[in-house]
C-alpha cells in the first residue's frame, strides 16, 4: 500500500523556521523525483521545490534562498527545511512522489502557519 505521511507543520512567528518531513512507503522512493507542494486558502496548488533521483533541487522564486529540500533514500524520507518564515507561505503543504512513467502519489498534506 502507497503511503506519503507529512509530518513537521505548525505555528511559527514570522522570521521562524520549521522543517517538514514526508515519509514513504510502498514504492521504490528512489526511482522517483520527491515534491513540495503548497496550497494557500482561495488559490490553486502550486509547486515549491523538487529534488531529483540524485539529490539536485530545484525551487519556486518565492521561497529561494530560504527552503532546501532534502532526501534521505535510506530512510524513505523528503525533508522540506523552511527558514525566514513569512506569512504568506501559509498554507497546506504536500509532498508528491513522481516517477517518469506518470506515476503519481500525494500525501495528505501538514498545515502550516506563520503569524505572530
Amino acid at each position: 500500500q502507497v503511503q506519503l505521511v507529512e509530518s513537521g507543520g505548525g505555528l511559527v512567528q514570522p522570521g521562524g523556521s520549521l522543517r517538514l518531513s514526508c515519509a514513504a512507503s510502498g514504492f521504490t522512493f528512489n526511482t522517483y523525483v520527491m515534491r513540495w507542494y503548497r496550497q494557500a486558502p482561495g488559490k490553486e496548488r502550486a509547486l515549491v521545490a523538487a529534488i531529483d533521483t540524485s539529490g539536485i533541487g530545484t525551487y519556486a522564486d518565492s521561497v529561494k534562498g530560504r527552503f532546501t529540500i532534502s532526501r534521505d533514500n535510506a530512510k524513505n524520507t523528503v525533508f522540506l527545511q523552511m527558514d525566514n518564515l513569512k506569512p504568506e507561505d501559509t498554507a497546506v503543504y504536500y509532498c508528491k512522489a513522481y516517477h517518469w512513467d506518470g506515476t503519481n502519489h500525494w500525501g495528505q498534506g501538514t498545515q502550516v502557519t506563520v503569524s505572530s
